[in-house]
């Protein structure tokens, strides 16, 4: 099974001016761009991809019609969460049939299960295909904090459980979850970018692939050839973009704002579907602070640019 390592972006789904459909050729374009940028994968479908605002024959579209353009040229990861597990294991599988490289699913939301039924409900997506799955493990949305030693579980009763998203908020899970597996689980963090990699963390799921996938990917890459304080600097400055989106703002509000960042970049993918936060609704207040958030984007690639000077 091929090792997958290194900063992956969890994107936006693209939508129309008016949300009522997938928005093909932005996506396209979109990936296109991060490809350029460097981006070793991507992450289809996640709680920035409003999986839970796309039906059926959308979802279906859209992950074939990505996985077709990306070609092979990077690696396409696709969220097959549901509450109900022979959806969950529906998806799962119709990824698979469409050439995913494998798949990031939460927990059952909104039920709080038992450690048992989280445990079935991925034995029944395991036996539906045979891709790598990545458990995702936000206790935020999901109501559910898959502890290390329920992680460990499911590694040793699934070959194919080998990679977890780590975004508890307890950066020293990541260390108890490589213990606990003995090396074997791939923790990919969640947040505390650097801390999670001096913590045994091969990889990141990162939303700041969505507008600023060069700053995003190299950082991981700084990370792996050692130039810790380097990293430090990025991620200082991806604190800050965080700090900027979160004033005031509602939980995951940060998803309109990656939207609005994209299409500042060059890049519009639509905006939001509700109950999410539009930008648009948000008027002086949201167009002051993407103001801001640019200004943080241009300081970046500067950094950026000095860094890699730094380095020839």
């Amino acid at each position: 099974m091929t090792r997958f390592t290194g900063s992956h972006s969890v994107n936006v789904t693209p939508f129309t001016a008016d949300g009522s459909a997938i928005d093909f050729a932005a996506n396209r374009r979109f990936i296109d761009w991060q490809i350029e940028q460097g981006v070793p994968g991507v992450i289809l479908l996640g709680t920035t991809g409003e999986f839970l605002t796309v039906s059926d024959d959308e979802r279906r579209a859209y992950v074939e019609d990505t996985i077709a353009h990306v070609n092979g040229r990077i690696t396409v990861w696709v969220g097959a969460s549901n509450a109900y597990s022979v959806n969950a294991a529906r998806y799962a599988r119709e990824a698979q049939d469409a050439g995913a490289d494998g798949l990031m699913i939460i927990p059952p939301y909104y039920y709080t299960p038992t450690e048992d039924e989280i445990v079935g409900y991925y034995d029944m997506i395991t036996k539906t295909c045979d891709l790598p799955i990545m458990l995702y493990n936000n206790p935020v949305t999901s109501n559910v904090d898959m502890s290390a030693k329920l992680v460990g579980r499911l590694t040793r009763e699934f070959d194919t459980v080998r990679y977890i998203k780590e975004a508890s908020m307890d950066v020293g899970r990541v260390y108890d979850i490589v213990e606990e597996t003995e090396g074997v689980m791939n923790v990919f963090a969640g947040e505390r970018i650097v801390e999670s990699f001096l913590l045994g963390a091969v990889g990141y799921v990162n939303p700041f692939g969505n507008y600023i996938p060069r700053a995003s990917t190299r950082i991981w890459e700084l990370l792996e050839a050692g130039r810790i304080e380097d990293a430090k600097a990025i991620q200082r400055h991806i604190t800050v973009i965080e700090h900027t989106i979160a004033e005031g703002h509602p939980t995951y509000g940060h998803q309109c704002y990656s939207k609005a960042l994209a299409a500042e970049a060059g890049y519009p993918v639509g905006d939001v579907r509700p109950p999410l936060t539009q930008f648009a609704s948000l008027g002086e207040e949201g167009r002051t602070r993407a103001a801001k958030l640019k200004g943080i984007m241009a300081d970046l690639d500067r950094l950026l640019d000095d860094l890699e000077a730094k380095a020839a």
